[in-house]
């Protein structure tokens, strides 16, 4: 899922080794011998995801599947016929985090070819865990933090109706899986790939990295013209995940090469990832401050920071993630004490800078 920029307007100039040149439906790009890219079509203002088909040799691997759209099996099958065949079966099916975009089609494509899961646990379990919600009425719980967040009724109502919703982008998952953790290696393409694992959008993201041919799998941990979402959601409300994220990003900074090629979930493959890290890290850090100031002239609800931290109005469909956005950015300067909370009696929680004695 991206997010909202909250960065400064002027961008890295990246490379864009494969310029405009993209994989059309059930078509491949070979990136390096043996590593494919595949794109599949989304139902959002996003309309594609990059995933990757592997030939290990043997066997084959799928990194990502997408959402378990009619177009998207119809794509995999296509791609897959006369490729996977009992001498040389789909062996495994990795995915780098739970959103439906990424894990999807997974368990379709596990109990069609026989294949097996690998993930981290994380993502496994909060996976399961979400799609349990489907056919649940929604919580008092997430009622109540969208009501604080200064949530209307009818947006409330809105969050009633659609509760449940993740369970009907994800067909049915595996029942077991293999784990994948960080500094785990994996042989793909016949090649040593090392598991960096990233945290703040997703709570244990799979990312790998092959230094022998300097390439870098990213999922949504890296991309290079939209920002990841990093939100707080009803179910841990007092989560910093923008910490985890900006953490995250400095790691990646010390591991990846300069000139290391990033295959990210969306847009193209590039070159510039300490840019661009750089950048995402900086990012926040001007939001952060332009919020904390914001914060010291008057009180404000969080539906209220979105034009200080987004720059602009937000629809009524991105309602959602920019609030849980918005109170990442909250939770993490309460974290570090430069702003406080107060529940009002109008039930709304305000923000202000903390006063210090």
């Amino acid at each position: 899922m991206d997010g909202f920029e909250t960065i400064p307007r002027r961008k890295p100039l990246l490379e864009y080794p494969f310029g405009q040149t993209v994989p059309g439906h059930a078509e491949i790009i070979e990136i390096v011998p043996g590593l494919n890219w595949v794109r599949m079509p989304l139902p959002f203002a996003l309309q594609h995801i990059n995933v990757w088909l592997i030939d290990d040799g043997d066997s084959w691997t799928i990194v990502d599947t997408g959402i378990p759209l009619p177009e998207t099996k119809d794509a995999w099958r296509r791609l897959l016929n006369g490729r996977v065949t009992a001498q040389k079966p789909l062996r495994r099916v990795i995915v780098t985090h739970m959103h439906p975009d990424h894990i999807g089609s997974a368990g379709w494509l596990c109990h069609k070819y026989g294949a097996d899961l690998e993930m981290s646990r994380l993502e496994y379990i909060t996976c399961r865990m979400l799609v349990g919600d489907t056919g649940r009425p929604a919580p008092l719980a997430g009622i109540g933090f969208y009501q604080r967040a200064g949530w209307s009724e009818t947006a409330i109502e809105t969050y009633k109706s659609r509760f449940g919703g993740f369970g009907r982008g994800v067909s049915p998952m595996p029942d077991s899986f293999r784990r994948l953790s960080e500094g785990d290696t994996v042989r793909l393409a016949g090649e040593d790939w090392t598991i960096i694992i990233g945290s703040g959008h997703s709570p244990e993201h799979v990312c790998l990295f092959c230094p022998a041919l300097n390439i870098f799998i990213s999922g949504d941990q890296l991309l290079p013209r939209i920002s990841s979402n990093v939100s707080v959601h009803p179910t841990e409300a007092g989560a910093n995940p923008l910490q985890d994220w900006m953490q995250s990003c400095e790691t990646l900074l010390a591991r990846l090469p300069e000139d290391v090629l990033v295959l990210p979930a969306h847009n193209e493959p590039f070159r510039g990832a300490h840019q661009r890290l750089t950048h995402l890290i900086e990012g926040h850090k001007t939001a952060l401050h332009r919020l904390s100031q914001k914060l010291s002239n008057e009180p404000l609800r969080a539906i209220d920071t979105f034009v200080t931290l987004f720059g602009r109005k937000i629809s009524d469909e991105e309602l959602g993630m920019a609030t849980g956005e918005a109170i990442a950015h909250l939770n993490y300067l309460i974290s570090n004490s430069s702003v406080e909370a107060t529940l009002a009696p109008d039930g709304v929680t305000r923000y202000r800078t903390a006063i210090r004695a």
